[in-house]
């Protein structure tokens, strides 16, 4: 089984290679009950978060051998959501990121070293 970190830098580097912002991962195993890492980025319109979401599946499926157990918020929406259960991926509009704040939420969790492109 591939460990949550691997799929969570998996799925940062699907969103990065399709031009998200602000990608972030975090590793919450000893705050959630729920999930093990998330991982939050943002998009800056509708379309380039169809791309994200459609690049994390793919990258996912093919590097680590998981489908999401489900996809919220494709239709329109400032923020959608694929769900591994041992990893959650938020991607979000600008608008939407800034109101949930959802990095806040987990303040106390670390941060999973992400090999990002600049």
């Amino acid at each position: 089984m591939v460990p949550s970190t691997d799929i969570a830098r998996t799925a940062a580097l699907a969103a990065d290679a399709k031009k998200a912002c602000d990608i972030v991962a975090l590793d919450v195993s000893s705050l959630s009950d729920v999930t093990d890492a998330i991982v939050v980025c943002t998009a800056p319109n509708e379309r380039l978060a169809s791309s994200v979401i459609d690049e994390v599946e793919e990258r996912v499926r093919l590097d680590c051998g998981l489908t999401p157990l489900s996809v919220t918020g494709v239709q329109a929406g400032p923020w959608m959501l694929l769900d591994y259960g041992c990893v959650v991926v938020h991607v979000f509009s600008p608008e939407g990121r800034d109101f949930y704040r959802i990095e806040r939420l987990w303040g106390d969790a670390p941060a999973i070293d992400l090999p990002l492109v600049d």
